[in-house]
């Protein structure tokens, strides 16, 4: 089992940053990918970005592309999103996920409990 534990959501004005972070604990050393996925009031769960587990190769959505970087220290178990230019467009629950496949669908097998993102003047 994996447990993620995510935290850095909050209120940012358009424009802004914010850096989310997600630790993961337990059996690490399943874990292939870690994604981050974003769940807007009455839409479906999309993909935000993932980061592999032992090379930190990265993988985006266009819509944060050039906006968002995933980062990870090598051999840490904490990985970051760090958030620029902000819209109200990526208010949302942001979550991210682990597992022993890489996707870009909401398939993983762990989860974090989710962080809010509000981007609001």
């Amino acid at each position: 089992q994996v447990q993620l534990v995510e935290s850095g959501g909050g209120l940012v004005q358009p424009g802004g940053s914010l850096r989310l972070s997600c630790t993961a604990s337990g059996r690490t050393s399943s874990i292939v990918a870690m994604a981050w996925f974003r769940q807007a009031p009455g839409k479906e769960r999309d993909f935000v970005g993932l980061i592999t587990w032992r090379t930190n190769n990265t993988l985006y959505a266009n819509s944060v592309k050039d906006r968002f970087t995933i980062s990870r220290e090598n051999a840490k178990t904490t990985a970051y999103l760090q958030m620029d230019s902000l819209t109200p467009e990526d208010t949302a629950v942001y979550y991210c996920a682990a597992g022993a496949r890489l996707r870009t669908t909401p398939d993983y097998d762990y989860w974090g409990q989710g962080t809010q993102v509000t981007v609001s003047s």
